[in-house]
């Protein structure tokens, strides 16, 4: 392979491989989340017996996430797209490449920490034994990928 080939192969390795991160990171968030929010939700809306004044709290919980997710998962969108870039500057494993991969690891942390926190607020405005059944989805949607 002469050398000119072996740059280009290189880079459209490269750029695979960028490609691939971004969309096995954007599967796991548009997946899986939708799935456990999903069962979440019906615990809630449907199994808890919630009354007026819970559901209007829950509602509001809920919206107020939504659009903070939302722009989360913008942001790892944009990191992606940053990262791919990197990837293609550095061509390799490099300072800039790092950098991009702890940053967009800085928002996925941001992202739990606040899916966490939504779940305790709406956690906070049941009953005692709503909180029971509650806290029992909550625990067989983080292990579901575990057994």
């Amino acid at each position: 392979m002469t050398l000119p080939s072996r740059k280009t192969f290189t880079l459209a390795v490269v750029a695979f491989l960028a490609a691939m991160t971004g969309v096995l990171v954007g599967r796991g968030l548009s997946q899986e989340q939708p799935e456990r929010a999903a069962a979440l939700h019906e615990v809630l809306h449907e199994e808890l017996g919630l009354n007026d004044r819970q559901l209007a709290k829950i509602d509001a919980l809920e919206a107020e996430f939504a659009t903070r997710r939302a722009v989360l998962e913008a942001e790892l969108r944009a990191d992606n797209a940053r990262l791919a870039a990197a990837i293609k500057a550095e061509k390799g494993y490099g300072p800039r490449v790092q950098h991009e991969i702890e940053r967009s690891h800085s928002v996925m942390g941001s992202l739990q920490k606040e899916t966490l926190a939504h779940i305790f607020a709406m956690r906070a405005v049941l009953t005692p034994k709503q909180a029971e059944r509650f806290d029992k989805a909550v625990v067989e949607a983080l292990t579901a990928d575990a057994e």
